[in-house]
């Protein structure tokens, strides 16, 4: 038995030791091939903007022994080719002829590795001239707040705007920038969230001055206050007198709960336009609010009308 597995243990040696061998010989013979190296276009002038996003590739049919072109094709870097060298057929269209950038290529490629000839003759890039102009962000939210809780002002974007740089085709139809979706549920602190700019599906080549924005806004919990508010009648000829059966109204509000004590009967003006009321024939005032603070919200009077009684 031991002697049945040493004769095939050798077998197994001598089969793997023949495969190197193999390997070894075939892949230390020269050989010639295709290989396609994909462009990496470099040196682009300031004016100007790369409107390609698809990448070039040149095929060159290239020389070298088995191991060289292996390891060419697994891990050969890109062709840099300078566009600053390239000639102009048209303002937007660039061209190059490969054959005359040989040297060039042949220098960025795997020692060893000799190129024969370039299979394509001619390489067109399209160049668009570069635009910038100033848009403002815009914010993508699906924000829910936890009960009796809620933002507290507005929400801040930060930048609420960039500039943009393209080609002026492309510039023409952006006239905002969307934010990726913020989704924030169950909310009862303030919050501050890094989101990314998103770019127009159309016009992915465009710059940015910053890929990123802030959205962030104060929440706090709000609650439910009332006042009674003296009201004042506008507009009452100087022979009329007029009486009413109350000289205030109850004003209900909501307001965040660090700024109730800020609230008070001073904070609000309310009028009752008699003028107005004649005019559509009412037999009644209605009050209305001409002043109140910017951080009270659902603000409602009671009674909404008024009775009144005229003396001259």
């Amino acid at each position: 038995m031991k002697t049945s597995q040493t004769i095939s243990k050798s077998f197994f040696g001598f089969l793997v030791a023949s495969f190197l061998i193999w390997v070894l010989i075939t892949f230390s013979k020269e050989y010639k091939t295709v290989i396609n190296y994909e462009v990496n276009f470099i040196n682009i002038p300031q004016k100007n903007i790369l409107l390609e996003t698809t990448p070039q590739k040149i095929a060159c049919y290239v020389t070298g022994s088995g191991f060289r072109l292996f390891w060419s094709q697994l891990f050969d870097q890109k062709i840099n080719l300078d566009v600053s060298k390239f000639d102009q057929q048209s303002p937007s269209k660039t061209y190059i002829l490969p054959k005359n950038q040989l040297s060039n290529i042949q220098q960025q490629i795997l020692s060893g590795v000799e190129i024969k000839t370039i299979l394509k003759d001619t390489l067109y890039v399209k160049m668009g001239f570069l635009q910038s102009k100033k848009v403002p962000l815009k914010p993508n939210l699906n924000i829910s707040y936890q009960v009796g809780y809620n933002i507290l002002g507005d929400l801040k974007i930060t930048p609420d705007s960039i500039v943009i740089s393209g080609d002026e085709s492309q510039l023409k139809s952006i006239q905002f920038l969307e934010l990726e979706n913020l989704k924030l549920t169950n909310v009862k602190a303030n919050f501050s969230n890094n989101v990314a700019i998103l770019k127009p599906s159309k016009s992915k080549n465009i710059k940015l001055t910053t890929s990123n924005a802030v959205i962030s806004a104060k929440v706090d919990k709000f609650t439910e206050g009332s006042l009674q508010v003296p009201f004042k009648i506008t507009n009452v000829p100087s022979d009329i007198k007029i009486t009413t059966l109350s000289e205030t109204v109850l004003v209900t509000f909501v307001v965040a709960l660090s700024q109730f004590s800020r609230v008070t009967d001073a904070s609000f003006i309310i009028e009752c336009d008699y003028e107005m009321s004649t005019k559509n024939e009412l037999g009644y005032l209605i009050p209305k609010i001409v002043l109140k603070p910017d951080f009270v919200d659902n603000i409602k009077i009671i009674p909404t009308k008024i009775d009144f009684l005229i003396q001259k």
